[in-house]
């Protein structure tokens, strides 16, 4: 079996370490001792912008946001999905992220941070979020393992009624606002559906040939 090797360590702010690994071609992330990120489990966050793009298909000078970069897979297929007028903001927490992407995982990240369509914020999505009002076609959001989160207890306030609200008013009319979660949560589904949008809840497999393990997406549209 190949070894892990260990290539750097990052510290989430109000939260603990990241560690990349590397195994032959692949390249993991891990928290503690949660794998958070595989390079071969690329699926269900490519899902989150196709899935989100084919729910705005029409609408043109599209303004998207991505929260959370992690290994790329969610921008490089909303940049394959969105026209050339399109313009995608990703806000990252951990700088090492977009280093090691550029970095070690630069042959995964496939140039999508210099695609002119792209602007890269350092800081947290929900203050980016919070600042927004009717800004946004899409906004996107794998920052965590969902609702019930791991990384970060900061990120709970996403999830939570007034998280949602703010990501409703950060929305153009008939714009959607998309959560990847590594599973099913009812309370969640629950408060999206009183927060005055309509609600679509999908499961997808994590692997991109419809197999491993099966994620949830919520799509709630304005």
């Amino acid at each position: 079996m190949t070894p892990r090797e260990h290539l750097d360590t990052a510290h989430i702010p109000g939260g603990d370490d990241l560690k990349l690994y590397r195994r032959g071609d692949d390249h993991i992330i891990v928290l503690d001792r949660n794998e958070l990120m595989n390079s071969r489990m690329s699926g269900s966050e490519e899902a989150l912008a196709t899935m989100a793009a084919e729910r705005l298909k029409g609408r043109a000078g599209q303004r998207w946001l991505i929260g959370g970069y992690g290994m790329g897979f969610t921008l490089r297929a909303a940049l394959r999905s969105l026209a050339g007028d399109a313009a995608v903001e990703v806000v990252e927490l951990v700088p090492e992220i977009i280093d090691w992407a550029r970095g070690p995982m630069e042959t995964l990240t496939d140039g999508c941070l210099d695609d002119p369509r792209v602007s890269v914020t350092l800081g947290d999505v929900g203050e980016a979020i919070g600042k927004a009002r009717g800004k946004f076609d899409a906004i996107l959001l794998d920052v965590d393992n969902g609702p019930d989160g791991l990384v970060r207890a900061a990120n709970d306030g996403l999830y939570g009624t007034q998280g949602i609200a703010a990501a409703r008013a950060a929305l153009k009319p008939g714009g959607v606002v998309a959560y990847w979660s590594a599973g099913p949560d009812r309370a969640f589904t629950k408060r999206l559906k009183t927060s005055g949008m309509a609600v679509d809840e999908v499961t997808v497999r994590a692997r991109a040939n419809g197999k491993g393990p099966r994620h949830t997406i919520w799509f709630a549209s304005r």
